[in-house]
């Protein structure tokens, strides 16, 4: 397949590096100095399994230069979504779809109103990694797939043939059916860790590991299903015990992407996460006290380090 993916970073280099080395035609839309690095180098990736170098891929600064492609996996961060959907349009008007894997439950619906609702499928990324210098990634658990879905539930052809060449460049895709409820049962647990390893500037294994912290991580978990259910998507009855073990099955030095960019001074994607719940929560009457906490004493640094008071 003819593949170009928008955002080069933990998510995108990694499902683009695959399925280049699996022998398909992949081109990376990137910038700056990790654009650079990629054109100069390759690609790397520092995996638990070793290192892989990606070298036959494109890589480019501009859509355009991507030429006819058949997918755009979309993976930048949430608050440049519409400035990065903007120059798929004449690759989406040759017959791309774009399949959005970005963190959270409203990048579809946002992409679709740049390019067209009928052109972007709705997913999810299984995959923890941080761009740790320009052109190398390294990522931080064995976790590795990508679930997606048409809006209206169909196994189109488009999304097989995309989940067949993903299956074949080693990683698991699953083509479901609904999958705004996949994005939302991850979401619970997504949105809390973001906040809670920025708040905390700890990993997972202390905030899920801690008898005193665990009750508050439930709570959290809580607050993101009742917005759903509020919603109306349908979550298994045991999404909270779930989410936690699964949180505290992750690497105790795991920590969130939104940590890492918090850490290092850059715009993160809380509107996104605590802040679209406590929109919605306050939309459909849900109380969201955790969240709220968390989105307003981040909400400073949503931009990036702020200035100091003088």
């Amino acid at each position: 397949m003819r593949i170009a993916i928008m955002g080069a970073g933990a998510v995108g280099g990694y499902f683009g590096g695959l399925l280049a080395r699996a022998g398909h035609a992949v081109t990376f839309i990137a910038r700056g100095a990790h654009l650079a690095a990629m054109r100069e180098r390759g690609l790397l990736l520092d995996t638990p399994k070793g290192r892989l170098a990606v070298d036959t891929a494109g890589f480019v600064e501009h859509a355009c230069e991507a030429g006819p492609c058949d997918v755009v996996l979309f993976a930048v961060k949430a608050y440049d979504i519409e400035n990065a959907a903007a120059p798929l349009k004449p690759l989406v008007d040759g017959g791309a779809c774009v399949v959005s894997v970005l963190n959270g439950v409203d990048h579809q619906d946002r992409i679709a109103s740049v390019l067209g609702a009928g052109r972007v499928l709705g997913g999810l990324a299984m995959v923890s990694g941080v761009i740790v210098e320009p052109g190398i990634i390294r990522y931080t658990s064995n976790m590795s797939g990508l679930r997606f879905g048409e809006a209206d539930g169909s196994m189109s052809a488009r999304a097989m043939a995309f989940r067949d060449a993903c299956q074949d460049a080693g990683f698991s895709a699953d083509l479901v059916p609904d999958i705004r409820a996949a994005q939302w049962a991850k979401f619970v647990g997504l949105a809390t860790n973001a906040s809670l390893t920025s708040l905390f500037r700890l990993p997972a294994g202390y905030i899920y590991h801690d008898p005193d912290v665990i009750p508050m991580a439930t709570r959290a978990f809580a607050e993101v299903a009742a917005v759903a259910r509020a919603e109306g998507i349908e979550l298994p009855a045991d999404i909270v015990p779930r989410t936690l073990a699964l949180h505290q099955s992750f690497p105790k030095t795991m920590y969130a992407s939104m940590f890492h960019d918090l850490a290092k001074g850059r715009p993160m994607e809380l509107d996104s996460f605590s802040g679209h719940i406590v929109r919605r929560g306050r939309a459909l009457g849900v109380a969201t006290p955790l969240h709220e906490m968390a989105w307003l004493a981040l909400k400073p640094y949503l931009h990036g380090t702020p200035a100091p008071l003088v």
